[in-house]
């Protein structure tokens, strides 16, 4: 019995009744990292780890909810919808509390979940709830809503209901991407196209430190704060800037009197980031991947000296893959402060880079690092129902 079937088995034991199947994607993002609450550019696609969802109304204002993988279980009414103690249920009940604020008439539901989408590993397991969730509650109640509708349903709903300042790219790429594509998005007017992502003789795997993640901590929130501190200085004198997607670096440079060496900092890094994304463009169109490699180098760079949100076991694994003759190069990939690293590695040279990086961080973290195999995979959808 797969994952699906037994979440399936368990909704109809527990609720007697047959459930709608949805699955939750998760995303990577190949560059453009902490651009999209600045209205920058992202380049994410959806890949083959999941969060399963069984669904039904229950025809009462009660809604229960069982997280199989945790056996946790946690219930309320629609009319008394407030944040919980339990992380995982605030995720389903802020897309329902944002369509009640709509306006959206709604009745209790009864929802079991589990998957293979690892909690913390930086492939937005958060996300992935929301926008399961969320397609799978529109498609119950049929609610006429686009994907992209339901993407900034589930980002309002982390911003106001969780009260996490992130931006918009993990919930639209788990709600839009498309197989073996990834997606160039514009995170201002959410305008994005299709890139084919070829990448000749490398392929993209991930391995994760163990070190888990919690985009809510006040470190994110920090770079949040930062980064609009210093777009709102450089407004001061120039025009035109609404947040730093809007800013050079020479007018950041013009005004870095007035910024902390800090704000000037994670500025910096956001700026040339958006530029990376565009050069990255470039070069996978090209079949340039070694070149590729070394922007994903540049990026971990500036995102563990610049906007310091690496951790020593990120930075480790960067480097053991930066003096591996067959990984074209690596960084951290996420929120940041754990997670995993994002790899360019040569198909020919993955099993013996992943010995490789295995044992050596084992010797030091006496920690047996677990890595995943990609596929870039259609988004979130529902199985069956």
């Amino acid at each position: 019995m797969n994952t699906l079937e037994k979440i399936a088995s368990v909704f109809r034991d527990t609720f007697s009744s047959q459930p709608l199947l949805v699955q939750g994607c998760g995303r990577i993002n190949i560059i453009g990292e902490h651009t999209d609450y600045n209205e920058g550019f992202v380049l994410p696609a959806s890949i083959n780890r999941y969060i399963y969802f069984a669904i039904a109304e229950n025809g009462t204002n009660e809604c229960h909810f069982h997280a199989l993988d945790i056996n946790d279980s946690y219930q309320f009414s629609l009319s008394d919808i407030k944040k919980s103690d339990k992380g995982w249920a605030n995720y389903l009940m802020g897309i329902l509390d944002q369509l009640q604020q709509e306006g959206t008439l709604l009745e209790g539901v009864d929802v079991v979940f589990g998957g293979n989408l690892p909690i913390g590993s930086g492939m937005s397991s958060s996300a992935a709830l929301e926008a399961g969730f969320a397609l799978g509650i529109c498609s119950l109640f049929n609610l006429q809503k686009s994907r992209q509708e339901l993407a900034q349903l589930a980002h309002r709903s982390s911003n106001n209901f969780l009260g996490v300042p992130s931006g918009i790219m993990d919930q639209f790429a788990s709600l839009l991407g498309q197989r073996g594509q990834a997606i160039k998005l514009d995170c201002r007017s959410l305008q994005y196209e299709y890139v084919q992502l070829d990448l000749k003789d490398y392929e993209l795997l991930l391995i994760n430190t163990g070190v888990s993640h919690a985009l809510a901590n006040s470190a994110y929130k920090d770079r949040v704060r930062e980064c609009h501190e210093g777009a709102a200085a450089v407004a001061q004198k120039f025009e035109g800037i609404q947040s730093l997607r809007d800013v050079s670096l020479e007018q950041l440079d013009a005004c870095r009197e007035d910024l902390t060496p800090v704000v000037y900092q994670r500025c910096r890094y956001v700026i040339e980031e958006n530029e990376r994304l565009h050069q990255a463009l470039h070069l996978l169109t090209n079949g340039e991947m070694e070149a590729l490699g070394e922007l994903l180098l540049r990026t971990h760079e500036g995102l563990s000296k610049e906007y310091e949100v690496s951790c020593r076991e990120l930075d480790f694994l960067v480097e053991l893959a930066k003096d591996h003759e067959g990984v074209a190069g690596a960084r951290m990939m996420g929120g940041g402060f754990g997670g995993c690293t994002l790899n360019l590695v040569k198909k020919s040279a993955k099993a013996d880079f992943l010995k490789y990086a295995k044992k050596e961080y084992y010797r030091v973290f006496s920690v047996q690092a677990e890595h995943y195999e990609l596929e870039i995979v259609d988004g979130t959808d529902i199985v069956r129902g």
